[in-house]
């Protein structure tokens, strides 16, 4: 129990003002000689090592935000957090820090935030040492009110006991109950002030402020007051889009109401601070790091709930995977994971990595396999984008998958080929998501993100399994369009160029460009395996046909294939390139090409003075 409960991630604030996870461990306070005084220990639960040693000093404003975070800065521009695992332990904590601040454990902050060249000044003020006193909080008094908000913000001290004050009074609901009144009676001047007042008390940055304005209770009023913008010449209808047109889909019901809760309120405070707050000026940028703070803290809550829910998670994948399932619940389901893993992206990395392996637990690859292969473009879409998250996260995760896959399954339902396939197949003239597949096949035999151990080597296994089950895919659009059949009759007809081979179609054009694009870096990277694959299927000589095509793109792709393989100066190649007389079409290209002086033209100038060079 006392494990769980003193369980904690520490956090540091970078310079671009996020939180960056320096992992997770157990937390204890202890007496330390070295620092001579009690202090905050975290041990890290993998290997026991110290993440972190922290001396609670006296005079440092630790702040206890959110029920289970605790903030302090070491030093100016290094800040601190832990993130409790639960609210107990996260109390036990700030007891000790109280206990040695002298602190009653009740307060929020144990320290005033303040500058010391401020304080300095403001101890010379006798009459700025108590707390400010605030307007009745009546209709009468908010342009005061607004004024006095306003004028706080650029004095980090006066912020501060404004804070203090609001807090203490209970005054956001006070006002926000004004604000029900203004909107009945459409005083469209108190509703100004309090637009003025409300944005005014975001820029104060308190943590303990925003638990009270993002409640259930206030949250929608808040966003109703930051309607009313005096520069605007109607209010917005943020409320009507919160609560009409943006439409919470709970594709598997989700029964923790505490995780229903957050997402309501993750979405409603980042919608205030995307969508309704202006851009900050330069000197407004750094009020509003609390609420990034907020927000992230609530998103990593999120997802480790979702992810500990694994009767959710597995309710999920069976209905995505099962036929009976209807196309828009498929459609909403894929969806639902789309947005998880874009959700993700926002996490540190330890956090990804163990969202990522439950994802994988659960079966995301078998998933995505039956979903890709679907007529419904848009299902296709995103499982596409989900398996691009996967495959950046770990291609040796999706290598490892379709290698034992291959041991059970027919070529062509395999994962990479069902890639391999929606990449050909794909039916946008621009070829946007052939571009997006044709990089993940890329990332995925790629040798140098592959790993080399001691038993075995992934880059042998992998680039056998690769030639031996999928490289006649990837090839037979190219096999096709450059057939022999129709090379012999065209040079029946007595004609050098083979214009019928090459299809004017301009989608298919890029098609083969891009498969181009894909075998050239084999020939790069991949040495053995593609030069064996050249040879026998006698690969050069189909894809110098394409030196004949209209469109100088593909030509240009083609000479550039056969480029890179001389450029490896291997005598194989070297000897099947002169035995097949394989430089017959560059030639007829250039002299094709006749006086024109462009880039096809330098391009087999070039490969000639590459030659000339090397045989010197």
């Amino acid at each position: 129990m006392s494990d769980t409960r003193r369980r904690v991630k520490v956090y540091t604030l970078n310079e671009d003002r996020q939180w960056d996870d320096r992992g997770t461990g157990h937390v204890s306070s202890t007496y330390v000689e070295e620092l001579k005084g009690m202090s905050l220990l975290v041990r890290a639960e993998s290997d026991g090592s110290l993440l972190l040693e922290s001396k609670i000093n006296p005079n440092t404003a630790y702040q206890k935000q959110q029920d289970t975070l605790i903030v302090w800065s070491e030093a100016e521009n290094y800040d601190l957090a832990l993130s409790f695992q639960e609210k107990a332990g996260c109390d036990e904590i700030w007891e000790k820090i109280c206990q040695v601040q002298g602190k009653d454990p009740s307060v929020e902050v144990t320290q005033d935030l303040i500058d010391e060249s401020e304080e300095e000044r403001f101890e010379e003020m006798p009459e700025t040492s108590h707390l400010i006193d605030l307007p009745t909080c009546e209709l009468s008094k908010l342009e005061e009110i607004a004024d006095l908000v306003t004028s706080v913000l650029s004095s980090p001290i006066r912020r501060e006991k404004l804070a203090l004050a609001l807090e203490n009074e209970g005054y956001i609901k006070k006002l926000l109950q004004l604000f029900q009144a203004c909107e009945n009676l459409e005083n469209t001047e108190g509703l100004h002030h309090l637009y003025e007042i409300i944005r005014g008390i975001l820029f104060l940055n308190k943590a303990t402020l925003f638990e009270v304005m993002f409640s259930d209770e206030c949250i929608m009023d808040v966003v109703g007051c930051l309607e009313y913008d005096p520069a605007l010449a109607q209010p917005k209808r943020h409320r009507e889009f919160l609560t009409k047109t943006a439409k919470f889909k709970e594709v598997i019901p989700i029964t923790d109401s505490e995780l229903r809760q957050k997402i309501h309120q993750t979405y409603r405070v980042q919608y205030i601070q995307d969508i309704i707050l202006p851009t900050p000026s330069v000197f407004e940028e750094n009020f509003l790091s609390t609420l990034t703070s907020f927000i992230f803290f609530n998103k990593v809550e999120i997802v480790s709930m979702l992810q500990e829910d694994e009767k959710f998670l597995s309710e999920v994948f069976a209905q995505l995977t099962d036929e009976a399932t209807d196309d828009d619940k498929r459609r909403e389901l894929v969806n639902f994971f789309k947005e998880f893993c874009a959700f993700s992206q926002t996490l540190q990395p330890q956090n990804r990595d163990a969202f990522f392996k439950t994802l994988a637990k659960l079966g995301i690859l078998p998933a995505l396999e039956i979903v890709m292969g679907m007529d419904d473009l848009q299902v296709r879409s995103a499982a596409t984008d989900i398996f691009s998250y996967l495959v950046e996260f770990s291609p040796s995760m999706v290598r490892e998958f379709v290698m034992q896959e291959a041991q059970q399954s027919d070529d062509d339902i395999l994962l990479i080929n069902v890639v391999i396939e929606q990449m050909i197949c794909d039916t946008d003239p621009e070829l946007g998501g052939a571009v997006q597949l044709m990089g993940l096949l890329r990332t995925l035999i790629d040798p140098e993100n592959m790993l080399a151990t001691a038993n075995k080597t992934e880059k042998s296994e992998f680039l056998n399994f690769f030639y031996n089950h999928c490289m006649h895919v990837l090839t037979a659009p190219l096999l096709t369009n450059t057939s022999e059949d129709k090379h012999e009759k065209d040079n029946m007809l007595g004609s050098n160029k083979t214009n019928t081979i090459c299809p004017d179609n301009y989608q298919t054009a890029q098609l083969l460009a891009l498969i181009l694009e894909l075998l050239t870096f084999c020939v790069e990277h991949h040495t053995y395996h593609i030069k064996n694959y050249i040879m026998n299927k006698d690969l050069l000589r189909r894809v110098l046909v394409l030196m004949n095509s209209k469109h100088t793109f593909l030509a240009l792709c083609a000479l550039r294939f056969m480029r890179r393989i001389i450029g490896l100066k291997d005598e194989f190649y070297n000897r099947y390139i002169t035995k097949g007389n394989l430089f017959e079409p560059v030639i007829n290209a250039l002299l094709d090409n006749g006086t024109r002086y462009n880039l096809l033209n330098s391009a087999v100038i070039e490969l000639f003075e590459f030659i000339r060079v090397v045989s010197l």
